[in-house]
């Protein structure tokens, strides 16, 4: 015991020190926030300087000698490491306590998440709902209000489909049904970003495909490229990528069903090995997505179609989704837009699926921090394609962290219920994945035939879900299965 009591001393004064000593280099960064966003970027600061090192050992001890762990302190670091430091009997000045506890991270960060996703009509702890309209949607007002009774929050409409006429009935028919029903509802517009997309334009296709095998060499080209028509040559819809490329990165096509990498790099056309096929077929095909997990590329990630779409985004947009965000001069160039048309307080939403975005998190979140409130979708489908499948679970728990402790509200994104969407049943993994986006402050549904039937086994698994956890902190209600047996005593 003295021994763990020991090591817990040393270890939390170390880290305190820590966070002093990074939160006065971090001044100037902190200064530059928004005024309402200081007391959260201190907070990002002070986490971040916890989490740079090992922490088992002295979890393991705090544990050992019966005190709360750092393990739920993203909302308020500072104070949880203080209140420690108090129970282990080391000095510090006590007028430098900080007020910023467990309680008032948690308000701030409901506050914002109400602020950016809308006050629910039921007092509910659930998170809020996004659904993804269908082209469909555009001229069928009943489904629409359908799906604002059965709980929708949130009406997103992704820009990389359908035109602004489609988009404004769209919009319409929310507007229409919030009025009727007296159930609120935002309107989210997805901006398309950088759109990646394959062509196909040598030999080998068939009935527009392209047949390949593993170890097959192949070309990517952008569309200005010359080239033997005899070989097999995939082009890239978006100009100024291939130059990016350099030997040895991984090119992922179709979702990562197809995996090849760079031989010979060129300005305008590069040779590609294809190492992996998980497909059923061996064939690619136009519009499929292509992904870039290993190199930094130099093409903006707010397009000039992007650019276009914004006046229609300011005129009906209560927030915009920011696809493909990849550094802060991204964000920066976004948030100057907005300020140059008159509308710097349209919150933004950074989506994160790249393997860039990821490790540029704390950056984007502190650039994000311009605005009053903004917030983060962990956008899982090209996310998972350009790290990897098997660190998604990782790596998506870690974009909750960060963000909780920056205080922003997050949306869980991409396959939520997919089967049973598309089915009319769930499986038994997709339910359990449902249960953990009670950790998010939004979770968002993809289109599908069974959304009515989603919306309502979505709330039922998150209100159950939620009994039990606030974030990642477990609440300990009571346990039926608990009270069954001990009765029977």
């Amino acid at each position: 015991m003295d021994k763990s009591f020991s090591l817990a001393q040393i270890g939390v004064a170390r880290r305190y020190r820590d966070m002093l000593a990074f939160e006065a280099k971090a001044a100037k960064l902190i200064e530059s926030v928004h005024p309402e966003q200081r007391r959260s970027a201190t907070n990002l600061i002070h986490y971040l300087a916890l989490r740079r090192t090992d922490l088992r050992d002295v979890q393991d001890a705090l544990h050992d000698i019966g005190l709360s762990s750092l393990a739920s302190s993203e909302s308020h670091a500072m104070r949880q490491v203080q209140v420690l430091m108090q129970w282990l009997d080391i000095n510090f000045s006590k007028e430098t306590l900080s007020e910023f506890d467990a309680a008032a991270g948690t308000q701030l960060l409901r506050h914002r998440a109400n602020t950016l996703f809308g006050k629910k009509k039921e007092n509910s702890t659930i998170p809020h709902l996004m659904v993804t309209f269908e082209s469909g949607l555009a001229n069928d007002y009943k489904s629409v209000k359908a799906l604002l009774k059965a709980g929708m929050n949130i009406a997103r409409i992704n820009c990389a489909h359908d035109a602004p006429d489609k988009w404004l009935k769209m919009i319409e028919n929310v507007r229409r049904a919030t009025h009727t029903t007296g159930h609120r509802c935002k309107i989210y517009l997805d901006l398309a970003g950088p759109k990646i997309r394959t062509t196909l334009l040598g030999k080998g296709r068939h009935k527009d495909q392209l047949k390949v095998k593993e170890q097959d060499v192949f070309f990517l080209a952008e569309a200005n490229a010359t080239f033997d028509k005899k070989e097999k040559v995939v082009g890239c819809t978006l100009p100024g990528v291939v130059k990016d490329l350099q030997k040895g990165a991984r090119v992922l096509f179709d979702d990562g069903l197809f995996e090849a990498v760079v031989e010979a790099p060129g300005a305008n056309i590069a040779t590609l090995r294809m190492t992996r096929i998980s497909a059923a077929k061996p064939r690619l095909k136009p519009e499929k997505g292509i992904n870039f997990p290993d190199t930094e590329l130099s093409v903006s990630s707010l397009t000039d179609f992007d650019k276009s779409v914004l006046p229609f985004a300011l005129q009906h947009a209560d927030l915009l989704g920011f696809s493909f965000v990849r550094s802060p001069a991204d964000v920066a160039e976004l948030q100057s837009l907005l300020r140059k048309n008159k509308r710097p307080d349209l919150p933004i939403v950074l989506k994160i699926e790249t393997y860039e975005a990821v490790q540029n998190l704390p950056a984007l979140l502190l650039q994000g921090m311009a605005q009053p409130v903004f917030g983060v979708m962990i956008a899982r489908g090209d996310l998972a394609v350009e790290i990897g499948f098997e660190r998604l679970s990782e790596i998506q728990e870690e974009i909750l962290w960060l963000c909780e402790a920056a205080h922003v509200p997050v949306i869980w994104a991409t396959q939520v219920l997919d089967t049973l969407n598309k089915r009319g049943i769930a499986t038994r993994s997709e339910v359990t994945d449902a249960a953990l986006a009670a950790q998010a402050e939004c979770v968002m549904l993809n289109k599908g035939k069974y959304l009515l039937t989603v919306l309502a086994t979505l709330r039922d698994i998150l209100q159950r879900s939620g009994g039990h956890h606030a974030k990642k902190r477990y609440l300990f209600r009571p346990l039926n299965i608990a009270k069954r047996f001990l009765n029977g005593l």
